[in-house]
């Protein structure tokens, strides 16, 4: 059965506050046994909305619903519940809001639009590139946050201008993410496409992403670590990235084992960094695969002065990265990462693969095969650096082989792999290998 919000109050109008309605028509629906709540044409303004079990939310060509970004109508996940996910921490504002849920789809041809626009802003200390991350001022909630839902569906609908991570699914289960759009800013800090936290059996296919922040992160955050333990069995392929930071990546987080992910048959459109996998915070990241995977990496401009207030861009045109090493200041040893596999790889880069671990922490057994590198000169900067944020090493001069390793063991490159320096970065990169 159909519930259209207008029948229960809605205006779209995109100045009417629709957060009563809206929740209304959903609260209705899923005390009726569910069905669909529809968004129809127009421009409805809201708080957060809390989705409810056997939920489609499903939003009409035209339909198009809109973060108020007004923090006396959201909520604050974090602290608005009197239960185990106080005191951690976290921003906590959201705009989607389902929490220990079943069976919720989020679909339709509409769109869903975070504003993040009105929360990013420019200032001198760009040095005029128009490439480094924005400032941030004032409030700025996530776009969604799923947590401890069983049996998601996100399909077709297009998520906009988000104005901290998109979609934050935590501790779900039987996920099925399908021919998603997210257009978000490529300056603004933390606008994340996907992140699949602390969740299992996840498909992700056939989305196109484009944002500044990472696209698809698969993680382990401390909170959601302590719930609901290890990210496994993951799927990801068919997709089209675009980003100022990973395309696909493992980590930072990694407060669980994270294991059994497969990323394929992706293309990756001018990303700061390609394929990335961080190890920092004690758990173990083990039977990775990347294969069929093609692009290109380059490296951005950070701004001219840095400070408390401004992140820099993580990567600098890295096709391949995987780092174990602690963070900065903390003595907490990273997990091992083991058992990667980079298969039929062909990417133009600028900046060095890197494998790297510590002493403490090695990474062991990760094989490159039928994959082709090509060295060639696309931004502003020429390599000169290698970049581990976030850690106690952070960005450092460095020479800037093809390939980097350090506490690496079983590496292995078969004899399809191939290394190719274009003129035009010859005399930035003169050695296929340092081992340290």
């Amino acid at each position: 059965m159909d519930y259209n919000i207008t029948e229960y109050g809605a205006v779209g109008d995109g100045r009417t506050v629709n957060t009563a309605a809206i929740q209304k028509t959903i609260d209705l629906c899923h005390e009726n046994g569910g069905g669909r709540v529809v968004i129809p044409t127009g421009r409805f303004l809201s708080g957060t909305v809390i989705l409810r079990s056997n939920i489609n939310l499903f939003l009409e060509a035209g339909a198009e619903l809109v973060s108020s970004l007004d923090p006396a109508d959201m909520i604050d996940f974090m602290k608005d519940f009197d239960d185990d996910n106080a005191d951690t921490g976290w921003e906590g504002g959201c705009f989607l809001l389902a929490r220990h849920e079943k069976n919720i789809t989020i679909s339709g041809p509409g769109r869903i639009d975070g504003r993040g626009r009105e929360v990013f802003y420019e200032d001198e200390s760009d040095g005029g590139t128009h490439e480094t991350p924005l400032k941030v001022k004032g409030f700025r909630p996530r776009m969604s946050f799923l947590e401890d839902v069983e049996n998601l569906t996100v399909k077709d609908v297009t998520f906009y201008d988000a104005a901290f991570w998109t979609l934050h699914m935590a501790g779900c289960r039987n996920v099925l993410i399908d021919g998603i759009r997210i257009e978000n800013n490529d300056r603004g800090p933390n606008n994340d496409g996907i992140d699949p936290d602390c969740c299992q059996n996840v498909i992700i296919r056939g989305c196109r992403i484009a944002c500044a922040d990472d696209c698809i992160v698969v993680k382990t955050t401390a909170p959601m670590a302590e719930k609901y333990g290890d990210c496994h069995n993951i799927l990801i392929s068919d997709c089209i990235l675009y980003s100022h930071s990973s395309a696909l990546k493992i980590g930072t987080e990694t407060w669980a084992d994270i294991h059994h992910i497969v990323m394929s048959d992706c293309i990756l459109e001018n990303c700061t960094r390609g394929l990335g996998i961080w190890s920092r915070d004690g758990g173990r990241i083990h039977d990775i695969m990347f294969h069929h995977i093609s692009g290109n990496t380059l490296r951005y401009s950070d701004r001219v002065k840095q400070d408390a207030e401004v992140c820099v861009w993580w990567g600098k045109g890295d096709a391949i990265f995987v780092s174990a090493t602690k963070r900065a200041g903390v003595e907490r040893i990273p997990g091992v990462i083991e058992n990667i596999s980079f298969d039929h790889i062909s990417m133009t880069c600028e900046g060095t693969i890197m494998i790297a671990g510590e002493e403490y922490s090695p990474v062991r057994n990760v094989e490159i095969r039928d994959s082709a590198f090509t060295w060639k000169k696309q931004g502003r900067l020429y390599p000169d650096c290698l970049d581990e944020q976030p850690s106690a090493r952070d960005i450092y001069k460095h020479e800037t082989p093809c390939i980097y390793l350090r506490s690496a063991e079983d590496i292995s490159l078969d004899d399809n792999v191939k290394l190719r320096v274009d003129e035009s970065l010859r005399e930035h990169i003169k050695k296929q290998l340092i081992r340290e």
